[in-house]
């Protein structure tokens, strides 16, 4: 199970809610933690409004949106790639192999989860042409090769620290923070991977990631304060408190987009939307606030960053000439 499965499984906070309307002249906080009520935590599924905006494209129209303007600013492009995916419908771990352990296709356009949204999203708004999209999205997804034993399944010890490496993404918690900006970590152990969740990934010992992995994160409370100065494009990545039988502290992630002076979280979000939704950004920490099985404890931003022009034609490394998942 890869972050995909963990969102389907911890993310029952995602189910929409009442909007949280904020007292006149006050500054909007997060309400204090809280069990989740009946009402949220087993919403009704809803399907999907409309297509989304891939569906009607024509092979040789989805190829000429992803030529056209290829050299704009990024975050633009992560823009107007993610909002084509707007109603997509969610399904758990759709992304695979296409063989082996994970025998789904290497990529599709009609569903996602939180993780293989932002993956595509990337992928898509990086590519200078459809052709460099499929050859992008195995760098984002692989530690090296197009294996599932060298995917990158945990985001703190592998999809973050390799996509880094990689020249791909950059912290900027601390840029949008500053002080309020905490350092916490995520410790896995030979006993982290004898839960029944972390054995549910299939991964041979070898390729089990042990050590302690830190990251940047603005405390929940503290995510309002600096809201708005974060620019659209950010990728925000949601983390739980560590407990030593889970394999991660992430448990989500989508797009901050600014409009209409709102900021909204643009996710692939299981539960009542059961797609890929803009949400107020106050009204999805709030209802992550009040989760009290696994507490949210706040959330990481990351910005992508254009490769060189031929990081997209370059043969992928050997396999283990990388570290994979070191701290």
């Amino acid at each position: 199970m890869s972050l995909a499965g963990l969102c389907a499984l911890a993310l029952l906070a995602q189910a929409p809610a009442t909007p949280v309307t904020p007292a006149p002249n006050s500054r909007p906080s997060v309400p204090p933690a809280r069990a989740v009520p009946a009402s949220l935590s087993a919403p009704q599924a809803t399907a999907p409004v409309r297509e989304n905006g891939w569906k009607p494209l024509t092979p040789e129209q989805r190829a000429a949106l992803i030529a056209d303007q290829a050299e704009t600013p990024l975050a633009e492009r992560l823009l107007g790639m993610s909002e084509k995916f707007l109603n997509t419908p969610y399904v758990i771990s759709p992304l695979g192999e296409g063989q082996g352990v994970d025998p789904d296709p290497t990529f599709r356009l009609d569903a996602v989860d939180c993780l293989t949204f932002v993956e595509e999203t990337l992928a898509l708004g990086l590519a200078r042409g459809e052709p460099e999209v499929p050859t992008l999205l195995e760098r984002i997804r692989y530690a090296n090769t197009p294996a599932y034993e060298d995917r990158n399944h945990l985001m703190e010890a592998q999809w973050l620290p390799n996509n880094i490496k990689k020249g791909l993404l950059v912290d900027v918690t601390r840029r949008y923070a500053k002080d309020d900006a905490v350092a916490v970590t995520k410790t896995l152990t030979p006993h982290t991977w004898q839960s029944k969740s972390s054995m549910a990934l299939q991964l041979p010992r070898e390729r089990q990631p042990v050590g302690t992995f830190t990251l940047n994160m603005i405390p929940l409370e503290k995510v309002l304060t600096h809201a708005r100065n974060v620019a659209s494009g950010t990728i925000l990545v949601v983390l739980r408190e560590d407990l030593p039988l889970k394999a991660t502290r992430v448990t989500h992630l989508g797009f901050v987009v600014q409009k209409k002076k709102r900021t909204y979280l643009r996710h692939a979000s299981k539960g009542g939307y059961n797609r890929v939704v803009d949400e107020d950004l106050e009204t999805f920490l709030a209802r992550n606030a009040r989760y009290d099985k696994w507490k949210v404890t706040g959330v990481s931003l990351f910005e992508a960053r254009r490769p060189p022009p031929t990081f997209a034609a370059q043969p992928a490394p050997v396999a283990g000439s990388a570290a994979v998942g070191t701290p």
